[in-house]
């Protein structure tokens, strides 16, 4: 494994590379899940990270998926852990059993409520934001810790300014690392990283990266987290709507200009929202690797 924590990611020489996944619906379909993940590896990550189903959910296939990651593929991993559903004692417990088999890396996030339910509702005895939950999780030690940055604010923010400040808070907590939300211009990315840095944020902030595959998805996920869609790639989405290789094509061809724009611009590395899906990624890589990016 190259990288154990987040916080040798600005140690790392060169530019760190990491995929994100979900856990499938069920467990039968774990399988094709850790097939994917298995073929992505090749392409030797920095690390792997597994999303958390609102309400926890998906506890028992995160920690599968994460653990898979870990003890076959022989690659760092990264477990998402949400405040929604939990309380203090049951975050412990699986805070615990991530340390104990090896995973020690955790993207500390508030959470999404649960479909049907509009408002974030706090447990009795659980977190009402990721701040605390950063600062408890960082107080039982042996684990590094991510949280999420919005270039474009948090949707409940009132600001960006008070986003990133709050931002600052989380950092203060014991984060070691800012992965971003989607989205879709570089200079976006650098603005925020402008602000950040002049509140004195200095943890470094991975770009999220998501590769455009249907352009409904594209709406429904932008319109979840506020995230914009520049007008000139909304006019080249509009002219070939219905056409759906053309849009993974397009969707190959901008993900990898953008990264490589980031990379040229000083970012860290990028973490690519893979939806469980091998072929665009794998393609984004190829042409990354021909621009000489991310080669083993």
């Amino acid at each position: 494994m190259k990288l154990t924590t987040f916080k040798q990611i600005s140690q790392k020489e060169g530019h760190s590379l990491s995929f994100e996944f979900f856990p499938p619906k069920t467990s039968e379909l774990l399988s094709s899940t850790k097939v994917l993940m298995k073929e992505l590896s090749q392409f030797n990550p920095d690390f792997m990270s597994v999303t958390y189903g609102a309400g926890g959910g998906t506890r028992e296939l995160t920690f599968d998926l994460v653990y898979y990651i870990t003890s076959e593929l022989q690659q760092s991993a990264v477990a998402h852990l949400t405040c929604i559903g939990h309380s203090k004692s049951e975050i412990e417990a699986m805070v615990s059993k991530y340390r104990s088999y090896g995973i020690n890396n955790i993207l500390a996030l508030r959470g999404d409520p649960p479909a049907g339910q509009k408002d974030f509702v706090k447990h009795p005895d659980g977190f009402e934001n990721a701040r605390n939950l950063t600062k408890f999780i960082s107080s039982l030690g042996g684990i590094s810790i991510a949280v999420a940055g919005y270039p474009e604010k948090h949707l409940e923010a009132i600001s960006l300014e008070a986003d990133i400040k709050y931002l600052k808070e989380k950092i203060d907590a014991g984060a070691d690392v800012i992965m971003t939300q989607m989205f879709f211009d570089s200079t976006l990315y650098f603005r925020f990283l402008e602000k950040t840095q002049k509140a004195g944020i200095t943890v470094p902030i991975l770009p999220g990266i998501m590769p455009i595959s249907n352009i409904s998805q594209l709406k429904r996920f932008t319109s979840m987290c506020g995230a914009s869609i520049p007008q000139s790639l909304s006019a080249q989405l509009a002219g070939i709507e219905g056409k759906d290789e053309e849009v993974v094509s397009l969707g190959i061809h901008y993900a990898t200009k953008l990264i490589l724009e980031l990379l040229a611009g000083g970012a860290p590395g990028a973490h690519i929202f893979t939806l469980n899906k091998s072929h665009q990624t794998r393609e984004i890589l190829r042409n990354l690797q021909d621009n000489g990016k991310f080669l083993s």
